[in-house]
C-alpha cells in the first residue's frame, strides 16, 4: 500500500502566515465541485452541497486504495469559490445575492469516469439532494496571495482588506474569484480558532 500526504506536497499551498499575506503559484489541479447561490448560514443547498461532496470524496478515497495502484490518501479539505453578479453585494455583505462553489481538491488518478462511477455508488448508499450537480474540473488560479485567518467567518472582513491592501501594495490587481479554504471544522473548533485561508487570484 502506497500513502501519500497531499497536504504535505501541497504544503505552501495549504498553510498561510496569519501575520503577513505571500505569493504562491497555484498550479492546475483536479476538484470536485458543486456550485450554488445564497447565504451560507440560511441556505439548505449549501449544506446539502457539503455533505455531498464529503460523501463522494471519501467514496473515491476508497475506490483509488481499492484500485489496481493501491493508494492511500487523506481527504482534503473544503474549499469555497466566492462570488457575485453585482461584486458590491459581495464587498458590501449581502449574503442573499453571494454565489458560490463548494469543491475538494482530489489527486491526479481521479478522473471524471472515476468520479461517474463515485456518484453511481454514494448514490444507491444515501439520498444526497446535491449529488446530482457534481461535476468534475480542472482548476488553475495560478499566481495569487493568501493569508490566515483565525477566527469566526464572520470576522473575516478585516483579514480581506489586510490580503487587498498587500495586494496592492505589490503591484498586483485582483484576477479572479475569492476563494476560502476551511481547514476547521466548526462543529468541533471554538469560533475564535477556526483556521481559514484566504486566498485571491492576482493579475
Amino acid at each position: 500500500m502506497v500513502k501519500i500526504d497531499m497536504k504535505k506536497e501541497f504544503r505552501n499551498l495549504y498553510t498561510a502566515p496569519a501575520k503577513e499575506a505571500v505569493i504562491v503559484d497555484v498550479p492546475e489541479m483536479n476538484f470536485v465541485m458543486i456550485d450554488g447561490a445564497g447565504d451560507p448560514n440560511t441556505s439548505v443547498h449549501f449544506q446539502h452541497a457539503a455533505e455531498a461532496l464529503y460523501g463522494i470524496s471519501y467514496t473515491l478515497k476508497f475506490m483509488v486504495k481499492k484500485g489496481r495502484k493501491g493508494i492511500d490518501y487523506m481527504v482534503m479539505p473544503l474549499e469555497g469559490l466566492w462570488y457575485a453578479d453585482d461584486m458590491a453585494a459581495f464587498r458590501e455583505g449581502n449574503k442573499d445575492q453571494w454565489k458560490w462553489t463548494l469543491m475538494i481538491m482530489q489527486p491526479e488518478y481521479v478522473t471524471e469516469d472515476l468520479l461517474a462511477e463515485a456518484l453511481a455508488q454514494v448514490g444507491k448508499k444515501k439520498d444526497l439532494p446535491a449529488l446530482a450537480g457534481a461535476r468534475f474540473e480542472r482548476l488553475h488560479e495560478g499566481l495569487s496571495a493568501q493569508v490566515m485567518h483565525i477566527g469566526p467567518y464572520s470576522a473575516e472582513a478585516t483579514t480581506i482588506e489586510k490580503l487587498h491592501a498587500f495586494i496592492q501594495e505589490k503591484g498586483y490587481e485582483i484576477g479572479g474569484k475569492h476563494h476560502e479554504i476551511y481547514l476547521s471544522d466548526p462543529r468541533r473548533s471554538a469560533p475564535e480558532k477556526i483556521k481559514t485561508i484566504i486566498r485571491q487570484p492576482i493579475k
